[in-house]
């Protein structure tokens, strides 16, 4: 019994700290950017600010203006526009 205890809750703790670390991904942090700044998306980056997990998203709106969108990883905010 002792010897499945250890691999048990080793794989428990993995499993947690997944869910704790997950982000919105890719997609979300484009579609969460484009929301703020309507565009075709030039490129995204996932990055740390301030040791903050984020994606900046870079779009290029109908008129030609270049927009920066930094969004947390991890909550999905905007952090800057």
């Amino acid at each position: 019994m002792k010897k499945y205890l250890l691999p048990l809750l080793l794989l428990l703790s993995m499993t947690m700290s997944a869910v704790v670390y997950a982000d919105i991904g890719e997609k979300q942090a484009i579609s969460i950017a484009q929301g703020v700044h309507p565009g075709r998306v030039l490129s995204v980056k996932q990055d740390t600010d301030k040791g903050v997990p984020v994606y900046r998203v870079k779009t290029l709106s109908t008129g030609g203006d270049v927009h920066v969108i930094v969004i947390d990883a991890e909550s999905g905010s905007v952090i800057s526009k």
